[in-house]
């Protein structure tokens, strides 16, 4: 009888909806943002990914990131990070309170000069000078590594590049790693090889995983990457997502897809589903648009719990 790897008993799940998930919609009003963090926060999410500090001339709906962290502090029990692009990025996030940033650097160049007009070693050479900031004000510093597999702009993303722009990441003081599949091309086989590259530089640091589901295998390759004990996952309240400077690029992993698939599988994520199917349709009526989650359509298993069991954060 064949058997299947084992999988982890809980996930690290990180909810990146309020960032990544409004970044390419038209602004919503913060009091709408406000709303949807209250019923995230009270789905059991521990870990939320509140806002960026970006130009709101490139990214507008990401004009009030100000306001934005001011509220956070009534749910101190969550950790909340936000996304920079920049040295001055991360100056505006510290002085709003928050210390744990997110810094992307892109593996392809093509998409980096889209995305942050800068080749990617000139991204990566701004990995310390965040880095130090971040750390100066005892917080923590994660480096996304966009188009990890493929660039809608140079094709495939040689595995060696991705390894350098890790290596080099940590060296500059990075805390942890995240592989951004920003167009949504990664297939499992594909995933596990290239989490096990990293992490075969960097056995014992955090490396987490960012998948876009636009063709349709991001939950596959999320399973396959739990089975080799990848535990942080980021993952967008009802699928809301996509990169703006990535042509093509749509469509995060569905949160409440993710909880239902661990929840009927024993890998615990301490959220409740039914608050999550509230949450996407929420976020489905705040930016007046069909989402993609199949939960959300079609609601949990029937007659199945739907609250998981508490996770350790």
């Amino acid at each position: 009888m064949r058997t299947t790897p084992p999988l982890p008993p809980r996930i690290n799940l990180r909810e990146v909806g309020p960032r990544d998930g409004l970044q390419i919609e038209r602004p919503i009003p913060t009091a709408k943002k406000l709303e949807l963090l209250e019923l995230l926060v009270r789905s059991g999410l521990k870990r939320i990914e509140a806002t960026a500090f970006v130009s709101p001339r490139a990214v507008p709906a990401m004009a009030d990131a100000h306001e934005i962290a001011a509220a956070l502090h009534q749910w101190p029990d969550v950790q909340w990070s936000a996304l920079v692009a920049s040295e001055t990025g991360a100056h505006r996030a510290l002085e709003s309170g928050i210390r744990n940033l997110e810094y992307v650097v892109s593996a392809a160049d093509g998409h980096s000069l889209a995305n942050v007009k800068r080749t990617s070693a000139e991204a990566l050479a701004g990995v310390a000078r965040i880095a130090d900031l971040v750390h100066d004000a005892g917080g923590t510093c994660e480096v996304i590594v966009a188009t990890a597999w493929d660039c809608p702009f140079d094709g495939p993303t040689p595995a060696d590049r991705v390894q350098h722009i890790a290596q080099e990441a940590v060296r500059q003081g990075a805390d942890a790693l995240c592989l951004g599949d920003t167009i949504g091309t990664a297939t499992p086989l594909r995933v596990v090889h290239l989490l096990e590259a990293v992490r075969d530089i960097f056995p014992h640091l955090p490396v987490g995983l960012h998948m876009h589901n636009t063709r349709g295998a991001a939950l596959a390759s999320i399973l396959a990457a739990m089975q080799v004990d990848v535990v942080d996952i980021d993952a967008s309240i009802g699928g809301l997502g996509g990169c703006p400077f990535a042509p093509g690029a749509s469509g995060n992993v569905p949160t409440e897809e993710l909880v239902y698939l661990c929840e009927d599988m024993g890998v615990a994520t301490g959220c409740d589903l039914n608050t999550l199917v509230e949450a996407a349709r929420f976020a489905q009526q705040a930016v007046d648009r069909p989402l993609p989650s199949g939960v959300l359509k079609a609601g949990g298993r029937p007659g199945y719990p739907t609250t998981n069991a508490p996770a350790t954060h």
